[in-house]
C-alpha cells in the first residue's frame, strides 16, 4: 500500500508540475499580446495615420488654446 500511495503522490506531482508549465505558457502569450495591444494603441504614429485630420484638428486647437494662453 505505501508503495502504490507513493505512485499516486508522484504521479499527481507530475500532472501538478505539468499543469504550472502549461498555466505559465499560456500567461506569458498573454502578456506578450497584451504588451502588443497597449503599444498598438498608445503609438501616437498609428493614430495620426488612421485619423489625420482630427489630428490636424487637434493639433490646431491645442496651438490656439496655447497661444491664447500668454
Amino acid at each position: 500500500m505505501p508503495a502504490e500511495r507513493a505512485r499516486k503522490t508522484d504521479a499527481a506531482v507530475v500532472r501538478a508540475v505539468a499543469d504550472l508549465a502549461i498555466a505559465r505558457n499560456r500567461f506569458s502569450v498573454s502578456v506578450g499580446a497584451l504588451e502588443r495591444e497597449v503599444a498598438r494603441r498608445v503609438d501616437w504614429r498609428a493614430w495620426v495615420a488612421r485619423k489625420p485630420v482630427m489630428a490636424l484638428g487637434l493639433a490646431f486647437g491645442l496651438g490656439m488654446f496655447l497661444g491664447r494662453r500668454r
